[in-house]
């Protein structure tokens, strides 16, 4: 626990890089807390606007705002003046975290490991956990209860895998990788050829790739290559409950909010956001920095820094004029009856 020096608005600011505007009510603040929910002794932050009619009902003393926020703090709190609140939050909060749970370097005497498996001396392995033959697993990762490890799979330096994770044979998970409960890396991809006799399933003899720093939520999956290597890029962030298909390539610090479905062998570019339940089908290239918005549906290629809408995927511009022309529908619709009634009038005369 840091030493009660460290939790005065002063310490606190002086973490932030930040400017303390006002004189805050108390001498140590022992929390942190949003803005609805903080007490007398706890600091918060104003990153939007539209939350600032809570400042005036917080309780907080120490609120951390915008460098140029207009207003000056009230009596009884303090600002804290500074150039991205919620960051300088999450970096405020840390210091108020109880310590995570206890995950001393071993392996549980319940836990299942072959014989050939390289785990790290300074790795963790939890109770029921399996670990299959070759496994090779790095220093510092924690591997929680449940979680399977499949044949000559690799799990490089300060992984955290949680409950029952799946990471199947050969698949390869880079440095400092979060993968929450319930996530598959490297199942069969979906790969069939038809015809008049059914389905007949395509081997799938690939493996998956998770660069280094990446998170992935809980039950998402990523699908093992038919030839080759699914990847996700450096840096990328995927939220719950996502599907990436077999052959996909994802650059650098993507962010795949939940429930966004990307078809077989399609290529993300770097810095690309898909938002909640956007769909990307197959085979197509999306180019760096484009962005597509919640439940959009891409059918073609997209070019760097485009920002689509809709089903299917338009350019933000010509989105927003069909919507309007949508909207006038019924008034065109009464106009035409209008025009077609005095049409049919004249032609009685």
């Amino acid at each position: 626990m840091s030493q009660p020096s460290l939790f005065t608005p002063a310490a606190l600011a002086a973490k932030t890089a930040g400017r303390l505007d006002g004189l805050c009510p108390v001498e140590t603040i022992t929390g942190a807390a949003s803005l609805a929910d903080a007490g007398p002794t706890d600091v918060t932050f104003l990153a939007n606007e539209k939350y600032g009619h809570l400042l005036s009902a917080t309780q907080a003393p120490l609120v951390l705002v915008p460098v140029d926020y207009p207003e000056p703090p009230p009596q009884g709190k303090a600002w804290v003046r500074c150039q991205n609140p919620s960051k300088a939050f999450t970096a405020l909060v840390m210091l108020f975290a109880p310590p995570p749970p206890a995950r001393p370097a071993g392996i549980h005497l319940a836990a299942v490991v072959d014989a050939t498996a390289r785990i790290a001396a300074s790795a963790h392995i939890g109770a029921c956990a399996v670990i299959a033959a070759n496994a090779v697993i790095g220093e510092r990762t924690i591997v929680m209860p449940g979680t399977f490890i499949g044949e000559n799979a690799v799990i490089g330096d300060d992984c955290l895998i949680y409950p029952n994770v799946t990471i199947r044979e050969r698949c390869i998970i880079g440095q400092r990788v979060i993968l929450h409960p319930g996530v598959v890396i490297g199942a069969d991809g979906f790969g069939y050829d038809s015809d008049a006799t059914g389905h007949s399933k395509i081997p799938q003899l690939g493996i998956v790739e998770i660069g280094d720093d990446v998170e992935i939520g809980a039950n998402s999956c990523v699908d093992r290559a038919r030839f080759g290597v699914t990847r996700i890029g450096d840096g990328t962030k995927i939220d719950n409950l996502v599907q990436i298909g077999h052959n996909v390539v994802t650059g650098k610090a993507c962010m795949i909010v939940a429930q966004v479905g990307i078809a077989g062998s399609t290529t993300i570019g770097n810095g690309v956001v898909l938002a909640g339940q956007a769909g990307v089908v197959g085979h197509l290239k999306v180019g760096d920095g484009a962005i597509v918005m919640a439940k959009a549906g891409v059918t073609k290629d997209l070019p760097p820094k485009a920002v689509v809408f809709g089903m299917p995927a338009a350019d933000r511009r010509e989105f927003a004029r069909d919507a309007m022309f949508i909207r006038k529908l019924p008034e065109i619709c009464a106009t035409l009856k209008k025009l077609q009634s005095e049409l049919d009038a004249l032609k009685k005369q």
